[in-house]
């Protein structure tokens, strides 16, 4: 349920409310609006609770929510939230660019690769130090050798980290090197590690699992949001579908559809939607003419050598140019009442 709060309602009152909520066996989340403050009764549906809570001093409203999804949920937050971390920005109008390779490679690789799209505008760095490759025999990453080359880069560049953490035993030796804990789509229903990625105390971005719905994605978020943590980003990375021109088909409505559902920011993934470095940097300007709160693009020194996705890896020049046409769109989109 909701609690809304009315105008001028008193910290006592608040807190009375937060009181009475845990009184029934429910978790009570508060949330300060510009205008109002509401307090969301999050669990089991318990017999008067409703009542109970509309005569509290300082109650406007009670309603219920009817969103599986209860913390994700626009009923619960009206207002777009915004993620930030060091310089990186993502929703409520702010517009983060992550780039960086598959896989971290090398100190050589990472720093280069690291200099070049901030050069270029990014504000975040990507990486995957734990690689999870569909063959046993791929490369899997250079693991906590790779956070420090992540970390190393950082503190040249100020980027903020984002790297993959695949395990609940790994999510604190990531947490320690990491700005944004990634939840990658083969783990997108992983509850456990949703819990432990919640518990960390760190950002999140959470990627789409190629066959899974909206309301499975929204409820794997809520994972999250119930740990605590409700620095969430919703990453559409492309679904299975029966086409074969693509790696996976990017669907743009994504964009739409969440921002009607949700105040989490949504964060497009055009590498890995459609698996052709050709055809990234449409994909990543028709996302911002979308809407999309932020990008995270596979770029590359030389993607022909790459340990994994070269083939969808964009080089510094290709990066730069996208960023540019980027911009141009966010911009204008921004120009626009």
């Amino acid at each position: 349920m909701i609690v809304v709060m009315e105008q001028g309602a008193t910290d006592e009152q608040v807190q009375a409310t937060v009181k009475r909520i845990e009184s029934l066996g429910l978790k009570a989340s508060v949330i300060v609006g510009t205008e109002r403050t509401v307090v969301a009764a999050i669990g089991e549906k318990r017999e008067h609770a409703k009542e109970s809570l509309e005569s509290g001093e300082g109650v406007a409203t009670v309603t219920p929510i009817s969103a599986p999804y209860k913390m994700a949920s626009r009923e619960v937050r009206p207002e777009p939230s915004c993620i930030t971390t060091l310089d990186f920005a993502a929703g409520a109008g702010k517009i983060g660019y992550v780039a960086g390779p598959c896989s971290v490679e090398s100190e050589e690789q990472i720093l280069a690769t690291a200099r070049a799209v901030k050069a270029a505008g990014a504000t975040g760095l990507r990486g995957g130090a734990f690689k999870p490759r569909t063959s046993p025999y791929s490369f899997q990453g250079l693991k906590e050798d790779g956070l420090k080359m992540l970390a190393a880069a950082r503190s040249e560049t100020g980027l903020a980290v984002f790297t993959e953490v695949m395990s609940t035993e790994d999510v604190d030796l990531v947490a320690r090197y990491a700005d944004v804990l990634q939840v990658g789509a083969r783990n997108m229903q992983n509850y456990r590690l949703l819990e432990a990625v919640g518990r960390a105390g760190k950002p999140v971005l959470l990627k789409r699992g190629a066959s899974a719905t909206m309301d499975e994605f929204l409820l794997a978020a809520e994972y999250i949001l119930n740990e605590g943590n409700d620095q969430v980003m919703l990453c559409e990375r492309g679904i299975r579908t029966f086409e074969s021109h693509t790696r996976f088909t990017l669907p743009l409505a994504s964009v739409t559809y969440l921002h009607r559902r949700t105040h989490l920011p949504v964060i497009i993934d055009p590498s890995h939607g459609t698996g052709h470095t050709y055809m990234v940097c449409d994909m990543a300007v028709a996302a911002i003419a979308a809407g999309a709160d932020g990008l995270i693009i596979e770029v590359h020194p030389d993607p022909s050598t790459a340990a994994s996705d070269g083939y969808q890896s964009q080089t510094f020049d290709e990066f730069q140019r996208t960023m540019n046409r980027c911009k141009i769109v966010a911009d204008a989109l921004a120009g626009v009442k």
